[in-house]
């Protein structure tokens, strides 16, 4: 045992505890308060909890020598019942911690009371609930009182002892609640035997099924002074018991929920039995019987003579003797007994003047070396305290699997010593022993139990488990042949425990040196498993392939996390394994660039095929150009290239006449090469598919001359394609006439008569005349007079046309003679009020001051100009206006002019009109400056013409103007307080 610190010690705590109210007979505790009974009928109480202390008498109105015969307190310390015996018989009473005086219980008058049993689940400090009271005479009653009542709220009987009358000596209660009510839990001792009781419901109801059953009992022989049943309490509940009987102490495990059956026979809630003999107690041969005793967590505290023996409950061993420290004055008196305080956790012993304290300094410090040396080890481990002590544990257990030969148990449990022993001596132990299986369960084992931090330790085990597995697996291989049929099983068995251990292990294990130590052992599949764990992808396509197994590889390639490239890289080998699973899996991945999987597929191409053969590549192509629009040129290249060497070109045809690129703003409606795809075209010999080419690039006559060569109607088709060139159209259907004339090899009014029929096809655009000269020389002219004779009409027809046109012509210009000679007497009239548009003054004033440079004056009055729409301008006026608003260099144009005009020096006067009567049959030069004058400034009027339609956009302030923005500007000024707004234009 650790010989460190004692578990138990022993201190004075009350020097004169009685007060002076006699001697000490019995105590009490619960909760720090401690109550005792005294000699005189007194009972003191002392509450350590608050550090204070009251005495209550009990003998008050009785005379006579009065004692107090037991006292009882509640676990919490609140309530309390004393039993005092005197001449006048006995008196039972209840006193409460907040009462100075007590109250006697009527009713259990004459009775003494040695045990009293609390319901410590349902007790308040208001009430005490149902509590169970056990009499001198054998008798058990139900009392329950509530301290505001300052009485018994009722008391019942319960039980009589009948077979062997006895008085009860201790008693203890437990109760569980259940589904279906209360359960019930009585034990009770008398000096020669021990009751147990149990039963739902009441108490009243438990104990009245014993009236028809019987009671169930332990019985022992001899007898004892005191006899004592206690329960230890762990978080309120009672766990286990200890009868201190005439035999020894006899206790055991308490298991109030073991009990499946609810029936009210069912006693047996008791576990784990024994009995102490008091024989051990003593090393001479005289055996002493202990006068009291107190129970611990794992200790019984034995009150032999003047000493506390501290005995383990487990080993039965005595770990310590406990000595007090008493006045000399004291000296010659005995302790008289020990209690507890199960809320505190605390043992008091008392003599007749003293009490003393037993202190609990960690007892379970070595019970699981107690544990340990009964090789009870689960009940070790559970108290060991630290990572050493769980070590020497786990070596005793190996060591002692490992001497029976039970390998593989001590495996597991080596594995889980860390310190004590290395992990080289394990290792050894079972290399020596030649037990490679145990071994195996070692390292794995010890895997489990090191931590994420031990990175290289847990690299170097997982390393040597896979090697132990592979040599386990050639082992159960070589056994195979003996016994096929198990070791087939085992065979599985092991390759399914690898696969799991690889799985769990793949982020630790090293990759290549593990790859390399499952290639040396040929185990090929687990190295390919492995390296789909390791997403090692390429490797495990490879395999798959040389398997020939191409559905497997390709339900990886289509892995998420399989990257693209492998895609393209494994694209020859498996479409030429399996054309249809690859390109239905191509099909089925996204984002794959058709472009890259070329190669793979010109070189499946090139390969012979059966003639009713699916071709997977065309049907791939298809679904790119089709269904994904794609529009890579060399992906619409190869599918053209393969339409060309199928035998039937139907599909060639189809593929060259959809316009893929059709509805898109820019861009070709097709994407392969023309040129390419002539090429290919001439050298398949499809020539349908050239022509079409052919007149895609709009070499139409290539396309109606090699159409000839086919077939004269795709010629003729091809001809009447050539809609906006008519010279063009003619030509290509000169062509095709001259070839059909050529091939005619009938007679020659047969011919003849076919080639009229021909000229019919063209609707009108060839005529007998242009196909004539394609005939021999020597045909007779009466073979086309009809053919003539129609073109004649034609001809006549239009003649005729012509001539209508020109009659048209010739009337529509007297009609502009007309107008011309009209135009000379066109006049206006001008009211005598009619202001200038421009200067606002009158058009008729009198005066010189607006004679202008080129022009004179009409008597007395300026030159001006009058418009259709009623506007009158002065002549220098509408000058000015027309210079200032026009371009710069029309305004320099009117200058120009009106120079020119004044240097001639002409004086010849405008009309009124603004026209010169003999502006018409003049061709001076002064005629014609004023009419190219007139027509730069009066051809329309200013104000109603285009040029005050291009005013609307000019600016409001002109870029000359600029200098005076900011003269309107309205600047603000700082008023005080006053705000100002400024506005800006």
């Amino acid at each position: 045992m650790d010989q460190g610190r004692q578990l138990f010690t022993v201190d004075l705590l009350e020097r004169y505890a009685a007060k002076g109210r006699g001697v000490i007979t019995c105590m009490t505790a619960g909760n720090d308060v401690i109550v005792i009974g005294t000699s005189k009928g007194w009972v003191i109480r002392h509450d350590f909890g608050v550090g204070d202390s009251y005495e209550i008498d009990l003998t008050a109105g009785r005379g006579g020598e009065q004692s107090v015969h037991r006292v009882f307190v509640d676990p919490g310390g609140c309530h309390c019942i004393a039993t005092v015996v005197g001449s006048a018989g006995a008196e039972t009473y209840y006193t409460h911690a907040k009462w100075n005086k007590p109250r006697a219980l009527t009713n259990l008058k004459g009775l003494v009371v040695n045990a009293v049993a609390w319901n410590r689940q349902l007790i308040t400090e208001a009430s005490t609930k149902e509590i169970i009271l056990g009499t001198d005479n054998g008798q058990l009653h139900e009392v329950a009182v509530d301290e505001k009542d300052k009485r018994e709220k009722y008391v019942k009987f319960l039980f009589q002892l009948r077979e062997l009358p006895q008085p009860f000596m201790d008693l203890q209660m437990e109760t569980a609640n259940l589904s279906t009510g209360t359960r019930y839990y009585v034990m009770v001792v008398t000096p020669t035997r021990l009751y147990s009781f149990t039963g739902i419901g009441s108490l009243e109801t438990v104990f009245a099924s014993y009236l028809e059953r019987a009671v169930h009992f332990m019985e022992l022989p001899g007898e004892i002074p005191n006899s004592e049943l206690h329960f230890f309490i762990k978080q309120r509940r009672a766990v286990h018991f200890a009868w201190l009987s005439g035999a020894g102490i006899y206790h055991g495990g308490l298991n109030f929920g073991a009990q499946n059956s609810y029936s009210t026979g069912d006693e047996n809630f008791v576990e784990n039995k024994a009995l102490l003999d008091y024989s051990k107690l003593s090393e001479s041969a005289e055996t002493i019987k202990p006068t009291s005793m107190a129970v611990s967590e794992f200790h019984f505290l034995l009150l032999i003579r003047n000493k506390v023996k501290v005995v383990n409950r487990i080993s039965e061993q005595i770990i310590e003797e406990l000595q007090f420290d008493r006045a000399s004055e004291s000296v010659s008196r005995d302790i008289i007994g020990l209690c507890s305080d199960a809320t505190a956790g605390l043992f008091y012993a008392y003599d007749q003047n003293s009490i003393y304290q037993v202190s609990v300094n960690d007892e379970g410090r070595d019970m699981w070396k107690v544990y340990l040396d009964m090789k009870e080890y689960a009940a070790a481990l559970a108290n060991c305290r630290d990572p050493l002590q769980r070590d020497q544990v786990y070596l005793l257990q190996a060591d002692a699997a490992f001497a029976s030969r039970d390998f593989q148990r001590a495996a597991s449990f080596y594995a889980k010593v860390n310190y004590i022993l290395s992990f080289e001596e394990i290792t050894l132990k079972f290399i020596s022993a030649s037990e490679q299986d145990a071994l195996k369960t070692f390292l794995l084992r010890k895997l489990d139990n090191l931590t994420k931090d031990d990175k290289c330790q847990i690299t170097m085990i997982s390393t040597w488990a896979t090697e132990l597995y592979l040599d386990k697996i050639n082992r159960v291989l070589l056994e195979e042949d003996n016994a096929s049929e198990n070791h087939s099983s085992e065979y599985q068995s092991i390759i399914q425990e690898f696969r799991a251990f690889l799985c769990d292990s793949k982020d630790v294990l090293d990759e290549a040196t593990t790859m390399r130590l499952l290639e040396s052992f040929g185990r090929v599949e687990e190295l390919v498993y492995f390296a789909s764990l390791k997403e090692q992808y390429e490797i495990v396509i490879h395999h798959y392939i040389q398997q020939g197994e191409a559905k497997k590889a390709l339900e990886v390639l289509q892995k998420p996390a399989v990257p693209v490239d492998l895609q393209y890289k494994f694209a020859p080998d498996l479409i030429a394994l399996d054309a249809y699973e690859t390109v239905e899996s191509w099909m089925a991945t996204k984002n794959l660039q058709p472009r890259k999987l070329i190669p793979a597929m010109m070189r499946y191409s090139s390969e012979p095929h059966a003639k009713n053969e699916t071709h997977e590549v065309i049907k791939y192509l298809e679904f790119c150009v089709h269904r994904l629009h794609n529009e890579d040129p060399g992906i619409h290249n190869l599918l053209l290239s393969l339409y060309a060497k199928q035998e039937d070109d139907g599909s060639l045809l189809r593929f060259l006449q959809c316009k893929f690129g059709k509805g898109r703003e820019s861009g070709p409606d097709f994407f392969y090469d023309p040129k390419y795809a002539l090429r290919l075209c001439l050298k398949e010999k499809r020539m349908r598919a050239c022509v079409h080419i052919y007149s895609m690039m709009f070499m139409h006559e290539e396309a109606v001359a090699l159409a000839l060569q086919v077939d004269p109607e795709l010629a003729m088709a091809e001809a009447d394609k050539v809609e906006d060139d008519e010279d063009l159209r003619k030509k290509l259907w000169l062509m095709v006439a001259k070839h059909v004339i050529k091939q005619e090899k009938g007679t020659k009014r047969e011919n003849i008569r076919k080639a009229i029929a021909f000229l019919k096809e063209t609707d009108g655009l060839l005529k007998i005349e242009d196909i004539l000269p394609f005939f021999p020389d020597f045909a007779l002219i009466d073979d086309f007079k009809e053919a003539i004779c129609s073109s004649l009409e034609d001809y006549n027809r239009q003649i005729e046309q012509l001539k209508q046109e020109m009659n048209d012509a010739t009337h529509g210009a007297d009609k502009i003679r007309n107008d011309i000679s009209a135009l000379a007497q066109r006049y206006a009239v001008i009211d005598r009020d009619e202001e200038c548009g421009a200067c606002k003054r009158k058009i008729l004033v009198m005066g010189g001051d607006y004679r202008s440079r080129g022009y004179t004056s009409v008597g007395p009055m300026a030159p001006f100009y009058v418009f259709p729409c009623g506007h009158a301008f002065h002549a220098q006026c509408l000058i000015a206006h027309v210079t200032r608003c026009t371009t710069e260099t029309q305004a320099e144009h009117i200058l120009d002019l009106q120079k020119q005009l004044t240097l001639l020096g002409e004086g010849a006067g405008i009309s009124k009109s603004g026209i010169n009567e003999e502006s018409i049959a003049s061709t001076t030069p002064v005629d014609k400056l004023r009419a190219q004058l007139d027509d730069a400034i009066a051809s329309e009027c200013p104000f109603c013409g285009e040029l005050m339609i291009n005013e609307i956009s000019l600016p409001f302030i002109l870029p000359e103007e600029a200098h005076q923005v900011s003269s309107w500007e309205i600047k603000s000024h700082n008023l005080g307080s006053q705000r100002t707004l400024s506005l800006p234009v």
